[in-house]
C-alpha cells in the first residue's frame, strides 16, 4: 500500500512543477502535454485551471503576483489570470524539437531553469540563469534537464539529467550563479527491473534530497551525502516532481503522468504526510528579469 493518497482525481497528460504559494496557501502545477496551469487550495479543495498557448515546462511565482512561465518558444511573465505577458527570453535552441522544462529559483531571487532535447538524439538540451541581461548558460550537453533543488544554505545545485540515470551536485555561488565542482551524488541503475529514471525534486529542512522516478513508481529520499534514506510507492506509475507544502510545509506533493498508461490513478495529484518539512520555495524577483 502506497503512503501517498489522491490529493486530486486529475488525469493530466504530463503533470509537472508543483510549487507552493506559501502566503496564498496554493499549490501551482502544469499540464505540459495539456497545456495548462492548475491552481489548488487544500484548504477547501478548490482548483482553477488556465488554458495555455504553448506546452508549459514550469512556473515559478513572481515577487508581487503573477508567474514566470517556462514554455516552448520562451521565458514569459504571466499575469494571475494566466494572460501571457512580454517574452523575457528565447528559447536558445530550435523550439520545434526543445523547450524549457524543469526550473527553480535560487536564493537570489534569479530563475534556474533547463531545457529538453525531445528527440533525444542531439544532446542540446542546457541548464541557464536567468538574468537582467538575458539567459546565460550554467551547463550544456543535456538531454532532459530536471531535478533542480538547493541544499538549505544555498551553496549547493542539485541536478539530474532524466535519461541517463545520474544526479549530480555542485558548488553554487548565489552570488554570481556560478557552478563548479562536479560530483556524483546518486546513480540509479538503468537495468534494475522498475527502470526508474530521477525526474523532478525537492529538498527538506534536514538537507535531504527527494526525487521522482519517472516510469518507476515511488518517490526515494537521499540524504546529504547521496546515501538513499528511504523510498515510497506512489499509486501511479510515473511521479515526476515532489514539492513540500501546507501550512507546515509537512505535506508532501507530488505529480504524475496519465499519457501513455491506463492505471487508475495515473494522471492525478498525490499527497504525503511526513515527518520533516520542506524548505519554502523562493519567488523570483522581478529585479532579476531582463
Amino acid at each position: 500500500m502506497s503512503a501517498f493518497t489522491p490529493a486530486l482525481p486529475l488525469r493530466t497528460r504530463l503533470g509537472e512543477c508543483p510549487v507552493w504559494d506559501g502566503g496564498a496557501g496554493i499549490l501551482s502545477f502544469v499540464d505540459i502535454q495539456g497545456r495548462q496551469l492548475h491552481r489548488y487550495h487544500p484548504a477547501d479543495g478548490a482548483l482553477s485551471s488556465l488554458e495555455l498557448p504553448e506546452h508549459p515546462g514550469c512556473v515559478v511565482p513572481l515577487a508581487g503576483g503573477g508567474y514566470v512561465a517556462g514554455m516552448r518558444t520562451g521565458i514569459y511573465r504571466l499575469d494571475a489570470d494566466g494572460t501571457v505577458g512580454p517574452m523575457l527570453a528565447p528559447n536558445p535552441t530550435d523550439p520545434a524539437d526543445t523547450r524549457f522544462n524543469d526550473g527553480r529559483v535560487d536564493p537570489a531571487g534569479h530563475l534556474i531553469i533547463g531545457t529538453i532535447d525531445e528527440p533525444k538524439s542531439g544532446s542540446r538540451g542546457g541548464l541557464y540563469r536567468l538574468e537582467r541581461g538575458g539567459l546565460r548558460l550554467l551547463l550544456g550537453g543535456l538531454l532532459t534537464s530536471n531535478g533542480l533543488a538547493f541544499s538549505p544554505d544555498g551553496r549547493t545545485l542539485y541536478h539530474s539529467d532524466t535519461p541517463r540515470f545520474a544526479i549530480h551536485a555542485y558548488d553554487y555561488d548565489p552570488a554570481s550563479g556560478q557552478v563548479a565542482n562536479r560530483r556524483l551524488f546518486a546513480q540509479l541503475d538503468p537495468d534494475a527491473p522498475d527502470r526508474g529514471r530521477p525526474d523532478g525534486a525537492a529538498v527538506d529542512a534536514e538537507g535531504c534530497y527527494w526525487t521522482a522516478l519517472y516510469a518507476g513508481g515511488r518517490v526515494q529520499r537521499y540524504d546529504p551525502d547521496g546515501r538513499l534514506m528511504a523510498e515510497y510507492r506512489t499509486p501511479a506509475r510515473c511521479p515526476t516532481m515532489p514539492c513540500f507544502g501546507g501550512p507546515d510545509a509537512k505535506t508532501l506533493y507530488v505529480t504524475s503522468v496519465a499519457a501513455g498508461f491506463e492505471g487508475p490513478m495515473d494522471g492525478a495529484l498525490f499527497a504525503m504526510p511526513v515527518d520533516v518539512p520542506g524548505l519554502p520555495n523562493a519567488p523570483c524577483n522581478p529585479e532579476s528579469l531582463p
